[in-house]
């Protein structure tokens, strides 16, 4: 797990790397520390990070301004900060988890576990920047979703797409589990599947409810027909 810390405090920032540390175990990458946005900006940029540690208030720098960005990123973000009132908008905006100032060892292992075993509350919106802002997209607005190289089109019921700067990959570990991998390509939920269909050359896709038909790898058929018969 490769952890970016974004700490003002050069105290707190040593302690919490020291507890990361810790909390990883001989032989893992050190967590990475910055002390401002545009350095953290730059880091995140490379595309390395896999758990963002985000204090909210640095040296007059609201963190929400990189928090609103990087919940559109293909990482995940805990918040760590003693601005607890700001919570609720912090998880508005998608963060997997909000660690209070002053905390303890334990929490932070708990907030690093629910970022390792994917234990926290289920995943209800995809947040995806447009228009220079971040919006969200409510999980149940999705009809399916398609791989685009390192990003993924989120094609939506009511027409029209958002693309996601996470890869399908990515979002195959963070959506809930009635979200299935039915080819290298594409994600669908499997309550949406109304059959399977096999045509000329034994291939074979999915109709979806809406009368869509996606391609089904080889590869993964016979874990879907066990997944629609269980």
């Amino acid at each position: 797990m490769r952890l970016l810390i974004v700490e003002d405090e050069p105290l707190a920032a040593r302690r919490l790397a020291r507890l990361c540390e810790q909390w990883l175990g001989p032989g893992s990458a050190a967590p990475r520390v910055c002390s401002s946005l545009d350095e953290a900006r730059a880091l995140l940029a490379g595309r390395d990070i896999d758990v963002l540690l985000l204090d909210l208030n640095l040296s007059g720098e609201d963190g929400f301004t990189l928090l609103a960005e990087a919940t559109a990123g293909s990482f995940q973000t805990v918040v760590v900060s003693a601005n607890t009132d700001q919570a609720l908008r912090a998880f508005e905006l998608g963060v997997l988890d909000f660690v209070p100032k002053p905390y303890t060892p334990e929490r932070l292992a708990l907030a690093l576990g629910r970022v390792g075993s994917r234990a926290a509350a289920p995943l209800r919106t995809l947040a995806v920047r447009k228009g220079g802002g971040v919006v969200l997209v409510p999980l149940d607005s999705v009809a399916y979703i398609q791989g685009a190289g390192d990003y993924a089109e989120l094609v939506l019921r009511g027409g029209g797409t958002e693309l996601s700067e996470k890869s399908l990959e990515r979002l195959e570990q963070l959506l809930p589990a009635d979200f299935f991998r039915i080819h290298r390509s594409y994600l669908v939920r499997v309550a949406d599947i109304r059959e399977l269909v096999t045509s000329e050359g034994s291939r074979t896709a999915v109709e979806l409810k809406d009368g869509t038909r996606l391609p089904v790898g080889r590869s993964r058929l016979s874990l879907l027909r066990k997944r629609l018969e269980a």
